[in-house]
């Protein structure tokens, strides 16, 4: 089940307990604090079994007609059941009902890590479309590859 968290506190302890047992992908401590504390401010979004949070998808704005996916978590033992896809699509849903026409997302650009590249590939087939790759935006062995779409039907 995919439900909007609103309570502030709700979602840093969601984005916490998520995060915290992803430190394959989330082991820089700083920069996990980071989307905790910023999760407060964010559309969050979380997947739920049972009652139990096992993944959650945060997205910010960045412009008036445009929002980011800021952070998505999917605990590890639930990957590739679709979960990752459900929070997707709610938070499209949900963007465009709050108005907004685009989504994007940043990772690393495809061919540098097999696993961005397993990110990237999640979001082109979520219908994501290659928008523009900024070689130092983080640093030289991580280029950022934008990923924008429209959220208007």
């Amino acid at each position: 089940m995919i439900i909007e968290i609103t309570d502030p506190k709700e979602k840093q302890t969601i984005a916490r307990t998520v995060l915290e047992a992803l430190t394959d992908w989330f082991g820089i401590e700083e920069s996990r604090e980071e989307y905790i504390s910023g999760s407060a401010n964010w559309i969050f979004m979380a997947a739920k079994e049972e009652e139990k949070a096992v993944g959650f998808l945060c997205l910010k704005e960045t412009g008036k007609a445009t929002v980011e996916v800021a952070v998505m978590g999917v605990l590890k033992e639930y990957h590739r059941k679709g979960l990752g896809r459900q929070l997707m699509e709610r938070a499209k849903e949900v963007a465009a009902s709050k108005g907004y026409e685009f989504l994007q997302v940043k990772t690393v650009q495809m061919g540098k890590y097999d696993d961005y590249d397993d990110t990237n590939r999640f979001y082109l087939s979520m219908g994501f479309r290659e928008f523009e790759v900024f070689p130092l935006l983080w640093d030289e062995a991580n280029p950022c590859q934008i990923y924008v779409m429209s959220l208007k039907k």
